[in-house]
This record gives structure tokens, sequence and C-alpha cells, in this order.
């Protein structure tokens, strides 16, 4: 409460010499009547006190706050010692009054001033503060283009409210431009809607509907939310008109539990359906699906984590939580795996754990090739036959098939006219005709060897020949029959000969096919070591010998070729 007694300052009272006075004491009387007063203020009961300038003071102000100091020299109740003092009070910037922008384009200069920026020429500021581009010949030496002088910028005080106003030096005029953006887009539709409804009358219903929906979608609430502007309120778990109740999906009292305050069931109302079939399958299904369950790993981890001293968050360094948790899965699988390796190593049974992959056993793949009638791929992507180093479907002189495809009696030639010289014509049908005409010979020689030498039993026929014609029909009996036994001595000669020479020519071959094997593999390492190289650091190819290949090399290539049609080649390569 604001004193009602006047303090008199001791210069005073020397001043007007009434300091060997004393001062009049209060009498119990006054007190009391004073108290009373004060209380009667407080009740509103009694008018407030009054201060020199009018005003009224509120009674219930601590006294230390609204009695003023003895040096003040109050002649009676007052606050003004609280106010602001009239000599230290600020004159701030008024509204209107901001920084300038740009420069000055009413004062031009056209020579250089003493002390202005020998670059630019401006007068506002010198060289190291200047923002132009550093001239060749600087104005002070040139004394052309003398740039323009910036503003004097006043001096802006702001008070506290200014200081924090986020409108200020904002000029309203440029609200103008917005407002003309939006006048000139609004005049764009109504004329685009003109012309549309001049094309397609009809189309006027369908317009106004869909202004009404434009109109109206501001409106709209998001489903499981409402908000009310006039009582700032959002209410939450929401439903649609349309959507079905939790609590109706299923009507036995011994279901799922509904908390109708949180409006909210957590179990499944229909157990007996997978949750991915039913529509509703409970809070908790979608809540433990997806990524929360990862979540709900990772916070534990970190949990775990910061308990063994590790200092990581999983808001705070999510990245550093991530990388932890990988590395901590990786060691955790190589400690796995060294104990396994141990376990075998001491007690062994590794051949027991190596079981061929489940697509192996069924023979299943997941890759989908669909055939029309024709053999023609419709859907999915056909194999890609790997070609091999030798020449393919090269067809010359009319053939259509290539040289090798047809095989012989130790011979290849072409399929399509069954011809056994690479460079003859092809024939066809006729061809194939001329040779089924031609009796296949018995021997395994060769072409060019057979015209050298005749088998053994063409001799002997045309010397049985020639002694059958020779001898009469008189000659004895003892003379055929030395002739019978000389034929039979001839043909068994002639057999062990054929069987020698046969066998020869076996393991002749049977030599060069293991030569033509190994020659095989060694250039299948080798394909496959240039494969693993990098494409750079591969040797050029350009000198290597082109031949044609031999029999036993093309026998030796069919042999180690993989075989695109098997359909188990893919789960049978190491």
């Amino acid at each position: 409460m604001a004193g009602g007694t006047p303090r008199v300052p001791i210069s005073q009272l020397l001043a007007d010499k009434t300091g060997d006075e004393e001062p009049k004491k209060k009498s119990r009387e006054d007190w009391r009547k004073a108290k009373e007063l004060e209380e009667a203020r407080k009740a509103g009961t009694a008018p407030a006190a009054v201060d020199e300038e009018g005003k009224d003071i509120n009674p219930h102000i601590p006294q230390y706050i609204s009695s003023a100091p003895w040096y003040y020299g109050a002649a009676g109740p007052t606050l003004k010692h609280q106010r602001p003092q009239e000599e230290k009070k600020k004159q701030y910037s008024s509204i209107d009054e901001w920084y300038k922008k740009g420069v000055d384009t009413t004062r031009i200069a056209t020579k250089y001033r003493k002390g202005a920026c020998e670059n630019c020429g401006a007068l506002t500021h010198k060289k190291k503060d200047c923002m132009e581009r550093p001239r060749k010949v600087g104005a002070k030496f040139s004394g052309a283009q003398i740039a323009h002088d910036e503003f004097i910028q006043p001096n802006i005080v702001s008070d506290y409210d200014g200081k924090r106003d986020r409108w200020s030096g904002y000029d309203p005029a440029q609200h103008r431009e917005i407002v003309e953006e939006y006048q000139k887009v609004e005049e764009a539709k109504r004329a685009l809607k003109a012309a549309k409804l001049k094309d397609n009358p009809d189309a006027e219903l369908s317009a106004d509907e869909e202004e009404d929906e434009d109109k109206y979608v501001d409106e709209v609430d998001m489903p499981g939310t409402k908000v009310d502007s006039k009582q700032r309120i959002t209410v939450r778990n929401l439903r649609i008109r349309e959507d079905t109740a939790k609590y109706l999906r299923n009507l036995d009292p011994n279901s799922a539990y509904y908390d109708p305050k949180t409006r909210s069931m957590r179990d499944n109302p229909e157990p007996n359906k997978k949750p991915e079939d039913s529509e509703f399958a409970g809070e908790n299904f979608v809540r433990f699906t997806g990524d929360t369950q990862k979540h709900s790993k990772a916070q534990l981890f970190a949990w775990e984590a910061y308990g063994k001293g590790v200092d990581v968050h999983i808001l705070a360094e999510p990245t550093k939580l991530e990388l932890l948790k990988n590395e901590y899965e990786k060691k955790k699988e190589q400690f796995k795996s060294q104990v396994k390796d141990t376990i075998l190593e001491r007690y062994g049974g590794e051949e027991h754990l190596q079981v061929p992959p489940k697509a192996l056993l069924l023979a299943q793949t997941e890759e989908y090739v669909e055939y029309s009638r024709t053999g023609k791929v419709i859907k999915g992507q056909e194999k890609q036959i790997v070609r091999s180093r030798y020449e393919e479907d090269v067809f010359i002189n009319n053939h259509t098939t290539v040289w090798g495809s047809h095989w012989n009696v130790g011979q290849w030639g072409y399929k399509c006219c069954h011809s056994f010289i690479k460079n003859s014509y092809c024939l066809g049908e006729s061809g194939k005709t001329a040779q089924m005409a031609v009796p296949p010979t018995k021997s395994l020689v060769k072409v060019e060897d057979s015209e050298k030498e005749k088998p053994v039993e063409d001799e002997v026929a045309e010397k049985s020949k020639s002694s059958s014609s020779s001898s009469s029909s008189s000659e004895s009996e003892s003379e055929d029959e030395e002739d019978a036994k000389k034929r039979q001595k001839a043909k068994k000669k002639s057999k062990k000969r054929r069987q020698k020479e046969k066998k020869k020519l076996k393991k002749q071959e049977k030599d060069k096919l293991k030569e033509a094997l190994q020659a095989e593999d060694k250039r299948n390492k080798e394909v496959d070591e240039m494969m693993k190289l990098d494409e750079r650091k591969r040797p050029y190819n350009s000198m290597y010998e082109v031949k044609k290949p031999s029999e036993e090399e093309m026998e030796a290539f069919m042999m180690k070729r993989r075989r695109e049609e098997d359909p188990m080649l893919q789960f049978l390569d190491p």
C-alpha cells in the first residue's frame, strides 16, 4: 500500500531550520485508522488511493513497492518511482522508418571525389568494402563510370516488440502484386470454363459439381480426425460413416475387448480368420508388423549397448546405432561359424551337412517360360545358347545345314544332301537317294587308303574265281579239298589281320582322343582364367591360328561342351 505519510529529506529539514523540532509521532488511534483504511481499500469498500497524476493505486501492491525512497521527495502516495524515468527513456524509431534499399540515383558524380572508393568511385564505402568487380583501371585514375552512392542508412532503434515484429520493414503495397496475380489466374479459369461449356453444353452440370467439391474441400476432415476451430480441440480415432464399427465385427461378448473411452480394440475380433484376409485384425496386428519389430529390436540393442558402456541413442545417433548393430550381427555370425567349424573338426560329420539345395532335389526353378504351339516364346526369356569358337550357321553352296551335321561310316558330311565332300554343291533329296543307292563299305579303313589297298576277302574271291574258271570238271576231289583248306587258312589269316588292324586303329583313336580331351581341358582352364581377369588386362588374340578341327578335337569338344538343353545343368555347376 502506498504510504500516505510524506518523508521529508534531511536537506529540506536543515533548510527549513526545523531539525530541532522532533517529528510528530503517530498515536495508536492513527495507526488503527490507517490499518482500517487499508483493509477497506483491499476489500473494495473504500476508494483506492490516487497519485499525483490522478491514477488509482492498486491497494494490493506490496508496501516495499508502493513506498517511495526518502530521497525521492514524494509529497503523497505515488508509483512514479517505479515507472521509466524521463531522462532514461530512449527515442525509438517510428513504424514507417526503415532501411532504404538500392542506391541513390538522384545524385550523379562525373569525376572522382576525394575519399571515395578507388575502385568504383562511390563515396559511401572504401576499396576493401567494394562489392563491384575489381576494375583494371580504378575510378580514381580513370575518372569514368563513377558508381552511385548508397543510401546513408538511419540508425533504427527498436523496442522489445519492434525487435520481435515479423512484419517490420514490410511494404503493404507489395501485397497488391499477389492480388493481381490471383485475379489473372481466376480470369483464365473463367475463360477456360466458358470455352469448355461452349464446346460441350452438357458438361455444365459436372462442372458445377466439381466447383462445389472444390468449394467445400477445405471443410472436409481426414478420416479419424476431427478439428473444431471454435473450441480448438482435436478428436482422434474416429471413423467415417461408411466403415463398420469395431464392436460390430463380432457380436460375441467373449470376443476381443472394445474400450469405449479410447475407442480401441487391440485383439483380433475374428480369430478364426487369418489376419491378412480380414479387413480389421486388431490394432496390435498393425502395431507389431512391418518395421515396428525391427525398431523395437534396435531400441533393445541400444539399451543393452548403453548398459555395456557404449554411449549410443536410437534417436540422437541412428546411423551410429545401425552400424554398431550390423557389426555386432556380423561378428555374431562369425563366432557361430567358428564354433561350428571347431566342433566339426573335433568330432567330424561334415559330410552329413552337405545336402543339395531344395531346388536341385525337387528339380524346380523360378524361371518361367511360356511357348506357343509353334515353339515360339510368348512369355519369359529363352535360355541363351553358349556360342563356341567355331563358325556356326554359315551355309555355303546352297546347303541348308552346316558341314559336320551328318555322320556315316566314319565320315562327316551335310545332312541336307548326305554329301561327304565339303566344297560340293547341294543336290537336296536327289543327293540323298544317290547316296542310298551306293552300298556301304564294311571296312573302317579311310577312303584314300581303300583305293590303294584292297581287302583280303576280295583277293581271295578273285583267286577262287580264277581257279574255278580255269579248273576243269575232270579234276579230282583231292584237289578240291586242298583248295578248300587253303581258302580257310587264307580266311583265318585275313581275319586275324583285320582284328589286329582294328585294335591298332582303336588304340590310335583312343590315344588321339585322350590327347584331344587333355587339350580341351587345358583350353577350358585358360578360358576360365581369362574370364576372371579384368578386360583391360586380357591379352590380344589376333594371332590365333584358325584351322579346321580334327575328328578327335570335335569329339572332345562335344564331350566337354555344356548341355544347355539339360534342365539340371544350372544346379550341377560348381
